[in-house]
């Protein structure tokens, strides 16, 4: 099979037939076999109801419906757990990402080799203030700390070799750093595509300005995870010895001085009443805690079971 097209969405009755008629004819006219993973992430409309009919027409068009909204980020990983194609395209159901520009995704992986392709909507028709601005400022931290160098993370519109999306772990809100996620598991050839943005045709946006806070923050994640992920005592064993020996060094500072001054006659005052003890013993106990909680970090690492993230409620032609 040539393609996967896989698509997370949340309450888009409205554009689901037209897009699929859109990728359908992308599909004929260049002789691609495919399929279609549509993934309800707990819509509360009839897109679900669409999506079986769509299902009855088109036996390339199959469906995952969950029980609830869990999030992108699970929508495509169980979209990922099913593909089948030798390429695969993610993007969103709202029309904004135009299925024209699969084709060129597609030729990008096989003719030039690149692991993954991200989309760039360079030209963008979302409000400046809310979307624009806070989107640039994203990207540059997004490359800054991650030493990938995309101009557009959050595109929706990427495609990807199939050995790919088989080797990553995409949780939480990590759908935006997938191509980060896909470097530090060691396919290090990642290529960006400038891609039509259109504007939204149905509907409103399901994402707001909280999505760039939650994106930083996971930003900060992603970095830890990427250098620490997998061994945690490296980080927090290491400030917490640097802690304790902190402590520890003006703990025998202050009893090496206390001692001098009463052998030598000189007035001293309780070890207790001097600022430098308590610093000293805060630091150590800081110390101390740092380093459990990586010892605690190495526990769970090789402890911890893969739990199910998501419920799923319907599946049509998996």
């Amino acid at each position: 099979m040539n393609l996967s097209i896989i698509i997370p969405l949340l309450n888009e009755q409205e554009s689901l037939p037209e897009l699929h008629s859109w990728i359908v004819k992308v599909m004929t006219a260049n002789n691609y076999s495919y399929e279609i993973i549509f993934i309800d992430d707990g819509s509360t409309d009839e897109s679900w109801n669409v999506i079986e009919q769509l299902s009855k027409e088109n036996t390339s068009v199959k469906g995952i419906r969950f029980l609830r909204n869990f999030g992108k980020s699970q929508a495509l990983h169980a979209g990922f757990a099913e593909a089948q194609g030798d390429v695969i395209i993610t993007m969103d159901a709202d029309l904004q990402d135009s299925p024209d520009e699969i084709p060129g995704l597609y030729k990008m992986i096989l003719d030039q080799n690149f692991d993954l392709v991200s989309g760039w909507k360079k030209k963008r028709y979302d409000s400046v203030v809310f979307k624009n601005l806070p989107s640039k400022l994203f990207n540059w931290a997004a490359r800054k700390t991650s030493g990938v160098h995309l101009n557009d993370f959050n595109c929706g519109l990427k495609a990807y070799k199939n050995i790919v999306i088989k080797n990553i772990e995409v949780s939480g809100e990590m759908h935006r750093y997938i191509p980060v996620l896909a470097k530090n598991a060691g396919f290090g050839k990642i290529g960006e595509k400038v891609v039509i943005h259109q504007a939204r045709k149905y509907g409103e946006s399901k994402f707001g300005i909280n999505r760039f806070i939650n994106g930083f923050l996971d930003l900060i994640t992603i970095w830890f995870l990427s250098r620490y992920g997998k061994r945690p005592m490296h980080l927090f064993g290491a400030f917490g010895v640097l802690m304790f020996l902190i402590g520890f060094i003006a703990t025998l500072f202050i009893i090496v001085v206390k001692l001098v001054k009463l052998y030598s006659g000189y007035e001293t005052i309780l070890v207790a009443n001097n600022p430098l003890f308590y610093i000293a013993l805060t630091a150590m106990i800081i110390g101390t805690q740092l380093f459990l909680a990586g010892f605690l970090g190495e526990i769970i690492l090789r402890t911890k079971n893969n739990e199910e993230r998501y419920k799923i409620a319907t599946e049509v032609n998996l």
